[in-house]
C-alpha cells in the first residue's frame, strides 16, 4: 500500500492523492526502516502469515489517509474494515476490553450490549473522534444495501498526537475518513509514521502503526489471528527482555522513582532536582494511549472475543509499558467467521444455531494475541521515522544501536541474522 496525503479536497471522490516523498513539507527523514524481524526479533513461537500483518485474515482490509500540512499538521486516519462486503448489513462478533480508560472510544456501550461491530473501526487523533465519527456514519449510509436505516453505531478509537500535530486545528473530518476507506486493501500494510500514526510517540521514539500476526491449529483447521496497533503510551523500552531505552538514555524518568538507599545511607537526602516528582517529564505527560484491533478467522463469539482481548495488554509490559495514569488503552476485537455474521434483517425465526470455538480451544488464541501485539508494537517503531512538528521533533529508533544492544546480550546472532538478510 502506498503512503499517501490527502489535502486540498471538496469530497473525498476529489481527493487529491500526493506521494509524501513528492512533499517539500515531508517531517519524515528518508530511510528504508525495517521490521522487527529483519533485526532477526522472532517474537514468541507461533508462526506469522504470509504479511505478518492483521490483512493475513482472509477480508480484513487497512487503508491510511496521512495529513502532512506545513510545520505543524502530523496526523490522519487508519481504517480497518472486517469484511470487504456490508458491514452494517452482516455484522461481525466483537468485544472491547478496557485496560486503562483515559480515551475517547466511540460506540463502546453497544459493542458491549449486542456483542457485535456494524462499521469498519476508524483509528485517529482525540480531538478528531467526533468528526471522523460523523464520517464513518456517513460512509456507512452511503454505502449499506439497507434501507430506511435509522440508527448507526460508529467505532472510532484515538491517540493524542498533540506533540507533533497542532491537534486543536479541526483538519481531520469525514473526507479524510473516507478516503482511508476507499483505499483500504488487503496485503501488506504501511507501518509507522502514517495513518493514525503519523503524529504519534511510543515509549521515548516515534510511535506508529504497526501489525503482525500468527497462524496456529486447532484440530483439522488452522486459523489466522491479526493484530493492528496506534502506539503512542509511555513507558521505558524493552525487546526480548533487554532494556533498550534504558540503555539509549530515554528512561531517565525511572530515576525519579527509586527510594533512597538502604543501609548506611539510608538517611541520605536526595539532592538532585532530577529525583523529584515532575508531571512536566512524566512518560504520559502529553497524553498518551495505544489502540489494538485484533481480528481472526476463528470462529469466536463475542464472550470468546472479549476473553482473547483481555489478554492483548499483556504485550504492553512485556514491552516496558505499564498503562499509565494518562493512557487509553483499549482493545477491538472481532471475528470474521462467515458462520457468525449478524444479519441487519434477522429473519423471522426467533432462534438460531451458529458454531463456536469451545472455551477450552481458545489457548492458541491467547498465546497469539499476546505474541502478535507485541511483535505489531515492535513493529510500530521499527518501521517509524524521525518526524519534526509543532512541539518539536521526535527521534525514530535508532536501528544500527538497537542492533548492537540485542547482540551484545546474545538476543540475535549477528552471523545468523546476516545469513538471514543475504537469503
Amino acid at each position: 500500500m502506498r503512503w499517501t496525503a490527502y489535502v486540498g479536497w471538496s469530497t473525498p471522490a476529489l481527493a487529491l492523492a500526493v506521494s509524501i516523498a513528492a512533499l517539500d513539507a515531508a517531517p519524515a527523514v528518508a530511510q528504508e526502516r525495517p521490521r522487527a524481524r529483519e533485526l532477526g526479533i522472532a517474537v514468541g513461537e507461533l508462526p506469522p502469515g504470509r504479511w505478518n500483518a492483521i490483512t493475513d485474515v482472509p477480508g480484513v482490509r487497512v487503508g491510511h489517509a496521512t495529513v502532512v500540512e506545513g510545520d505543524s499538521i502530523r496526523t490522519g486516519v487508519t481504517a480497518i474494515r472486517p469484511h470487504p462486503g456490508d458491514v452494517f448489513a452482516e455484522k461481525v462478533p466483537a468485544a472491547i476490553h478496557i485496560a486503562n480508560g483515559f480515551g475517547k472510544l466511540t460506540g463502546i456501550s453497544q459493542v458491549f450490549e449486542l456483542g457485535t461491530i456494524e462499521t469498519p473501526i476508524v483509528l485517529t487523533n482525540t480531538l478528531a473522534v467526533g468528526r471522523a465519527a460523523d464520517g464513518l456514519v456517513r460512509w456507512t449510509l452511503a454505502n449499506t444495501r439497507e434501507p430506511g436505516v435509522r440508527s448507526v453505531n460508529p467505532v472510532v478509537g484515538e491517540t493524542n498526537d498533540g506533540f507533533l500535530n497542532a491537534i486543536i486545528v479541526p483538519r481531520v473530518g469525514p473526507a479524510e475518513v473516507a478516503a482511508a476507506l476507499e483505499v483500504a486493501a488487503d496485503g501488506p500494510v504501511e507501518e509507522g509514521s502514517v495513518g493514525a500514526g503519523t503524529g504519534t510517540t511510543a515509549l521515548g521514539f516515534k510511535g506508529g502503526i504497526g501489525t503482525a500476526s500468527r497462524r496456529f491449529a486447532i484440530g483439522d483447521a488452522t486459523y489466522t489471528l491479526g493484530v493492528l496497533v496506534q502506539s503512542n503510551f509511555g513507558g521505558a523500552l524493552e525487546i526480548a527482555g533487554v532494556p533498550v531505552g534504558r540503555s539509549l538514555g530515554v528512561a531517565g524518568f525511572i530515576d525519579r522513582w527509586l527510594p533512597p538507599p538502604a543501609g548506611p545511607d539510608a538517611n541520605r537526602a536526595v539532592e538532585s532536582e532530577d529525583l523529584v516528582w515532575d508531571p512536566a517529564v512524566e512518560p504520559d505527560r502529553d497524553g498518551g494511549s495505544i489502540m489494538i484491533v485484533v481480528a481472526t478467522d476463528a470462529p469466536v463469539d463475542a464472550r470468546g472475543l472479549e476473553r482473547i482481548a483481555k489478554r492483548a495488554p499483556y504485550a504492553i509490559g512485556r514491552v516496558g509499558g505499564f498503562s499509565s495514569h494518562g493512557s487509553g488503552d483499549y482493545v477491538i476485537a472481532f471475528s470474521t467467521a462467515e458462520g457468525l455474521r449478524v444479519p441487519y434483517a434477522g429473519g423471522d425465526a426467533p432462534t438460531f444455531v451458529r458454531e463456536t470455538l469451545r472455551g477450552e480451544a481458545l489457548n492458541p488464541l491467547f498465546r497469539a494475541v499476546i505474541e502478535a501485539t507485541e511483535e505489531a508494537i515492535l513493529n510500530s517503531l521499527t518501521r517509524a521515522t524521525t518526524v519534526e512538528g509543532w512541539r518539536g521533533r521526535v527521534e525514530a529508533l535508532p536501528i544500527e544501536a538497537v542492533r548492537e544492544l540485542l547482540e551484545e546480550h546474545e538476543v540475535v546472532d549477528r552471523a545468523s541474522r546476516e545469513q538471514e538478510v543475504r537469503e
